[in-house]
């Protein structure tokens, strides 16, 4: 059995602050939290984080750059011989800036991007987000920064993939990540914005004929965590050539994976729910005492199939799946081991003639990292189709 965990990846939430409002920000990120960490205490935890022999820290926010610490870690990171990187939605990120972050040290970027034009700005709030994340694209080229992108799918989006591939591909990305918009923080607050899990059964071999089309074009589409899970195109998804047989292995979090928010919360992922899985905070303790006593980032150590449930009990694939993942399985039901957003979940129910419908019984609170609760109508798969009503958030101007 493997004990050596540590924190391999290690998503760091350096601020809450952000320069948009996007319609699914899990962190509900708008202003800075009110206790978020020093300079000196953001260096301090780098230092920590060498010892406990991460290797990639991905700086996140809000937006990591409006932060006053922001070139300062990416500094002291690359010298601690940490590789940083950093995920961002690039409406502030200039020629100049670009240039900084390089200098510093900045290894890679990989730019949030929710569709074409008038879909992506929808979902960020703002006239012109589109354009200025496609100029920050140029920009960190031009500095000569590599570049990524990421893409959450939703039902406002879904209709946009094939054509936002070529668009990236015209970027020049070599790496696009897509997974699945759970809902968790404001998504929470927009079921009508969510996939159904049968919307998987035709939405996975589009993304699977996506990723072939990619090998040959030079662009390598991989699956978030919360994208898959053991359909027939599984092997294609997980695969990073060719041939490969790569399948999903399990939930990471408090393994190799831990999320670190901008006030020293520690948790195994950076996705999972604040209220129930902060672990201890880097103001009162080490983040060595963290990773290694706290019992939240040591539940996907320590479960079995045991504490699967429903459907997920019983699956055949149980003991390797785990359920999927964790922040997303708690972010519909309350609690993870039971996980409706799997493709062979849903390719299996549709064989019998049946389908699983999510229906919000209960709000999020409105607060960072929060879900409201979910319930499973299951009903024939012929049933009618609940069309949503179209969005009507207006776009508005953020300063």
């Amino acid at each position: 059995m493997q004990t050596d965990y540590r924190p391999v990846y290690v998503v760091w939430e350096l601020t809450l602050k952000c320069d948009q409002r996007c319609t699914h920000c899990g962190s509900r990120a708008d202003d800075a939290r009110p206790d978020e960490l020093t300079t000196q205490e953001a260096l301090d935890v780098v230092s920590q984080l060498a010892a406990a022999r991460a290797q990639e820290v991905v700086l996140i926010g809000g937006e990591a750059y409006l932060h006053t610490a922001f070139i300062d870690v990416i500094v002291a990171l690359k010298a601690a011989g940490i590789r940083p990187t950093m995920t961002s939605g690039g409406r502030g990120i200039t020629a100049s800036l670009a240039a900084e972050m390089k200098q510093a040290g900045l290894f890679s970027v990989s730019l949030s991007v929710d569709g074409l034009g008038r879909t992506h700005d929808l979902m960020r709030g703002i006239p012109g987000s589109f354009d200025s994340t496609i100029a920050a694209f140029g920009h960190l080229k031009a500095a000569g920064i590599p570049i990524a992108a990421n893409t959450n799918i939703n039902r406002w989006n879904q209709g946009d993939l094939e054509g936002l591939y070529a668009h990236l591909l015209a970027q020049g990305v070599k790496t696009w990540q897509v997974q699945i918009t759970a809902p968790l923080g404001r998504a929470a607050d927009r079921p009508d914005m969510l996939l159904q899990p049968y919307d998987l059964v035709t939405l996975l071999p589009r993304i699977a004929e996506l990723k072939q089309r990619g090998w040959k074009d030079g662009l390598l589409i991989m699956p978030g965590n919360n994208l898959g899970y053991f359909g027939p195109e599984e092997a294609v998804l997980r695969s990073q050539r060719p041939g490969d047989r790569d399948h999903w292995a399990g939930c990471q979090a408090g393994k190799f994976v831990m999320g670190i928010e901008s006030n020293g919360d520690v948790k195994g992922c950076p996705s999972l729910q604040t209220s129930h899985y902060v672990g201890g905070n880097l103001r009162q303790d080490t983040l060595k005492s963290i990773w290694e006593t706290s019992a939240p980032l040591q539940f996907t150590r320590v479960r079995t199939v045991e504490d699967l449930w429903g459907f997920c009990r019983s699956c055949a694939f149980g003991s390797t799946c785990m359920g999927g993942c964790s922040f997303t399985a708690h972010s519909v039901l309350g609690r993870p081991g039971n996980n409706p957003y799997c493709h062979y979940r849903a390719r299996t129910l549709a064989a019998r003639g049946v389908r699983e419908r999510l229906v919000r019984v209960e709000a999020a609170p409105g607060t960072p990292f929060d879900n409201g609760r979910f319930e499973i109508v299951e009903e024939p798969l012929t049933a009618p189709e609940h069309v949503p009503a179209q969005p009507q958030h207006r776009l508005r101007v953020v300063q």
